[in-house]
């Protein structure tokens, strides 16, 4: 078959639908509001306030993800609530953050120390979490500020942020194997977490993914 064929076989209307897709994601404030939708559901203006755009801007840039299935909504009273769509966004995200990783320069320049202390680190799997729980052998550490944990997090997890850390050790028995998460892979809270754990002579790992990628793989969550 030559390549003309083989090019030939894939209908214009695919390529069309994959533009589509890269065209909605084509903006650097919609990546920015899916990534704190995908820590939980979220009205607007709170987006807004923290993606520090204005609730029109943000309401505007939000109906472009919804009409693609990026996002989707609920009415909760007069509130308009925004979570994650049904497809694979959570895996999507994570595949950019990792093609920017591995293209650009300036990427790669801004998470490098990141990823230098992350890999001095003992990394936790996702499989061999699940192990650790089944055999109730592990203090889950969730990072993320308080909203965020309240939204959702892993099962039976401690929300310790890290400005509460130094105060709240007394909360970790000194006994006990930890594992602290974050917001996604790149999130270097959880490394500093088990840096700063681990300084003070407790056993710490941070887990290899983050909330979103827990959840978006169909495990178990809990809300406050």
């Amino acid at each position: 078959m030559s390549m003309n064929a083989s090019a030939d076989s894939y209908p214009a209307q695919h390529f069309d639908a994959l533009a589509e897709v890269a065209k909605t994601l084509g903006h650097a404030h919609r990546l920015v509001l899916l990534e704190h939708v995908a820590q939980g559901e979220r009205a607007v203006e709170r987006l807004a306030e923290l993606s520090g755009l204005s609730v029109a801007n943000t309401s505007q840039h939000l109906q472009h993800l919804r009409r693609a299935g990026f996002v989707q909504t609920r009415r909760d009273g007069k509130r308009v609530l925004y979570r994650l769509g049904t497809g694979p966004v959570a895996q999507l995200l994570a595949a950019l953050r990792g093609y920017a990783e591995h293209q650009r320069a300036e990427i790669k320049e801004i998470i490098a120390d990141s990823i230098h202390q992350r890999d001095r680190l003992d990394g936790v799997s996702v499989d061999e979490l699940l192990g650790l729980l089944d055999s109730g052998s592990v203090v889950l550490l969730d990072v993320r500020p308080a909203e965020e944990f309240a939204l959702g997090h892993l099962p039976g997890a401690v929300n310790i942020p890290p400005e509460q850390l130094e105060g709240r050790l007394a909360d970790l028995p000194a006994d006990a194997n930890i594992v602290a998460y974050c917001r996604g892979p790149y999130c270097v809270l959880s490394s500093d977490a088990v840096a700063a754990l681990q300084a003070r002579g407790l056993r710490a790992r941070r887990l290899d993914v983050g909330f979103p990628e827990w959840k978006a793989a169909g495990l178990r969550v809990e809300a406050a």
